[in-house]
């Protein structure tokens, strides 16, 4: 393609030469600029006629639009209601939730009145508010229907409201836990396992002594069994002394706490210090024939507040056997 300029004040005719590939990119650029241009104007004047409230052209580029902005509405309306859906199941959820925690709390030993929040210092309660908060765990919510949640402003009211009721029920599961865990710690300082294994050879309760003949209280049972034979806690708590004494032999006394004592008597042999922690069945002493004693046996016993209970109502299997002589 050639192009001739011819002018008076030219010497001669000037003639430009253009290839293919040149026109064709000329009139890309051309179109890349046209495109440019009228995004810009459309851009900085007619969304801002818009925005601004032009007489004319805002009302012409609202005809225009109206289309884009209906379904640009539709779509938000749809996310709208489908984000609603999730946190009506998620408030269905949190109602099954605050249900099992009353359940549970029952299980656990807590009062309706240890799951109530603590009113704020800083916001009174209103009547209202303080006659609703009578049972602090009950259901409350659900799926939300109608146009309760057709806003985002209703929608972010609720979500604002379940992960305060989350928070809430996030204690009160802990408090449970926490219930349930001082329970399990208290069963386990309960001596209720037998510190050796074998039958009973003398019971808790008036027996004829072995040595004198007489009539005397039993205050423990005896587990007869060879010497070195280990015995195990019956429960776990904290070494409360060791010490020779003339009637027990080898004492070894286990504080349990809450004024509850159990006693290893004729030990042969002592594996612990006082002061030491121990666990339930953990290894302790051996069982030996020292002190006031006929034969090697444990004699075991449970003391409350300082008087001997019977320790066959402690452990869960105390069969009763001979008497040891």
């Amino acid at each position: 393609m050639q192009i001739m300029i011819t002018h008076s004040a030219m010497a001669r005719t000037r003639v430009l030469r253009f290839e293919r590939w040149q026109l064709l990119f000329a009139a890309v650029a051309m179109a890349l600029v046209l495109m440019l241009t009228s995004g810009a104007v459309y851009h900085f004047l007619f969304l801002k006629a818009s925005r601004e409230g032009w007489p004319v052209v805002s009302q012409l580029v609202r005809w225009v639009v109206r289309d884009d902005l209906a379904q640009r509405e539709r779509y938000m309306q749809q996310n709208l209601d489908a984000i609603a859906q999730r946190v009506g199941e998620m408030q269905a959820r949190m109602t099954s939730l605050q249900i099992m925690g009353e359940r549970v709390s029952g299980l656990a030993g807590l009062q309706p009145g240890d799951l109530q929040p603590a009113p704020s210092l800083a916001e009174p309660a209103s009547p209202a508010a303080s006659s609703s908060d009578s049972g602090a765990t009950a259901g409350q919510g659900g799926p939300f229907r109608g146009h309760s949640m057709s806003s985002a402003e209703s929608i972010s009211n609720a979500l604002a409201s379940l992960d305060e009721s989350i928070a809430v029920n996030t204690d009160v599961f802990i408090l449970i836990e926490s219930r349930l865990m001082e329970a399990r710690l208290a069963s386990l300082m309960v001596p209720s396992s037998r510190p050796v294994d074998g039958p009973v050879g003398s019971s808790f309760g008036f027996r004829y002594d072995p040595f004198n003949g007489r009539q005397a209280l039993h205050t423990g049972l005896d587990f007869p069994a060879p010497v070195g034979t280990p015995i195990q806690a019956a429960a776990g708590g904290v070494v409360l002394a060791i010490e020779r004494h003339a009637d027990y032999g080898n004492l070894l006394t286990l504080d349990h706490g809450n004024g509850l004592v159990t006693r290893y008597a004729h030990l042969s042999r002592v594996l612990v210090e006082p002061g030491d922690i121990v666990r339930r069945r953990q290894p302790i002493a051996e069982v030996g024939s020292t002190g006031r004693s006929t034969g090697p046996h444990l004699h075991f016993e449970v003391l409350l507040a300082g008087v001997p209970q019977n320790p066959a109502r402690f452990l869960a299997k105390a069969p009763s056997g001979r008497v040891l002589n």
